[in-house]
């Protein structure tokens, strides 16, 4: 039998190709090796304020994105994880196991909740690794592709899947993860130190996957760059080893080859066709995301709830029995 691997995107902010090269692209070359699964995260998205209507037209455009990237339903499991609510009662019985230290530990607990202050961050923020957790070991996931930023909450589930089998019996597959190296690196566009994210503050951190050519075009043309005019892939250049790695997974171009083709040449010649590389490859992704009804994404998340629904329900059973429940 193929191992299985879950992963899931929130629908919230816009998705930009840091998403797409560290997660999505990943995700659609695993689909003809693993048994994928893969969910609009939902559930996780409301650990911070969410305005209703955007969380649902998210939804919707989050499982466009993943269609039109290559996410085949035929051969993956999609769907929304609000419709599976195993996940919220997995998550509770994992609380009781969890430590309040391993939390607190949390990175991104720390990160965002410096944000507005620890005072007002919500118990759901804090919780929101438990929940990881649930989504991952209630399929009996043995792979999951990550992001370097999620391995810290991979590690929880190993440990919270680990403590359940030692208190209760073998019952969890523990689960390992997959990173692909080049992809991890994608920085942001106005600060290398920092990964790309849809909720930077400035639009010209990211290059969104809903971008217009024009837009494209500028934030390539402000992406900040190193000292010098030579084009080289090194540490000591880490926007443009940056820019670099962008230009060779949009392209399928090794590092080594873009460094030959711009011997000579300086940054404005390199900036100039790394945007047409990345217009390139967005302008098919937009279409094809434009050609999908809202009607074909709800029916297509139905279905891929309806699939794994089964496991779900095995899952959490199993768990019920062996806690004690009455079921």
């Amino acid at each position: 039998m193929r191992q299985r691997i879950f992963s899931g995107i929130q629908p919230s902010g816009n998705l930009h190709l840091g998403n797409y090269l560290g997660a999505i692209a990943n995700w659609v070359a695993m689909q003809d090796e693993f048994d994928s699964i893969f969910c609009v995260v939902d559930m996780h998205a409301i650990t911070v304020s969410q305005d209703p209507v955007a969380l649902r037209q998210k939804t919707i455009e989050i499982a466009k994105i993943y269609l039109a990237s290559g996410i085949d339903p035929q051969k993956s499991a999609l769907f929304v994880q609000s419709h599976i609510p195993e996940h919220a009662e997995l998550c509770w019985i994992l609380n009781t196991i969890a430590k309040v230290p391993e939390l607190e530990k949390m990175t991104q607990f720390k990160d965002k909740s410096q944000k507005n202050g620890r005072e007002s961050a919500g118990v759901g923020l804090f919780d929101y690794p438990v929940l990881m957790a649930a989504d991952i070991l209630l399929y009996n996931t043995q792979t999951v592709p990550v992001g370097h930023d999620q391995v810290q909450h991979i590690e929880l589930a190993r440990t919270l899947g680990k403590r359940f089998n030692n208190k209760f019996g073998e019952t969890f597959i523990i689960p390992d993860y997959f990173m692909k190296e080049e992809s991890k690196l994608i920085m942001a566009l106005d600060d290398p130190t920092k990964k790309m994210s849809k909720s930077a503050k400035s639009e010209y951190s990211y290059i969104a996957l809903s971008d217009s050519e024009e837009i494209i075009r500028k934030k390539i043309k402000k992406a900040v760059t190193d000292s010098g005019s030579e084009i080289v892939y090194h540490d000591d250049k880490p926007a443009l080893k940056n820019l670099i790695n962008i230009y060779a997974l949009l392209s399928h171009k090794t590092t080594a080859e873009i460094e030959t083709m711009y011997v000579g040449k300086g940054y404005g010649a390199f900036k100039s066709d790394l945007a047409e590389v990345v217009v390139d490859f967005l302008k098919p992704l937009q279409e094809k995301m434009a050609s999908i009804s809202d009607e074909q994404v709800l029916e297509i998340l139905r279905v891929g709830a309806e699939k794994v629904r089964p496991l779900a329900r095995k899952k959490l059973e199993e768990v019920k029995e062996k806690i004690g429940f009455v079921i």
